[in-house]
């Protein structure tokens, strides 16, 4: 199982602060020769002395060969500012364990 996170970046606003409706994605490959139950997470933190927030799960089937997503995973709405922020992803197939974290990033999403 390849397992890639992926970002979208929407501008918007609240009231007179700009904001960003940030949205994680999965993507997921099945390289293997059986169909594979898959969960994912997604986490959120600002890189300066932020903590890891969970903004998402799900569960999905990816069949023998075959590849899935982008998947929407969750999203954060944050105020623009000075700060930089990191969103990461994993998965597991049923009965294995968590993948590595996967950074997630815009240039991703594409399909």
């Amino acid at each position: 199982m390849a397992v890639n996170g992926c970002i979208s970046a929407e501008r918007g606003s609240a009231g007179r602060f700009p904001t960003r409706e940030i949205t994680a994605y999965l993507k997921a490959r099945n390289t293997g020769s059986k169909g594979l139950n898959v969960a994912y997470e997604a986490f959120f933190r600002v890189v300066d002395g932020g903590h890891w927030e969970k903004v998402g799960s799900g569960r999905t089937h990816v069949r023998a060969g075959e590849s899935v997503g982008p998947l929407e995973v969750g999203s954060s709405t944050r105020v623009c500012g000075p700060v930089k922020v990191e969103i990461r992803v994993h998965a597991k197939a049923d009965g294995a364990a968590w993948s590595g974290w996967s950074p997630a990033a815009t240039r991703q999403c594409r399909t």
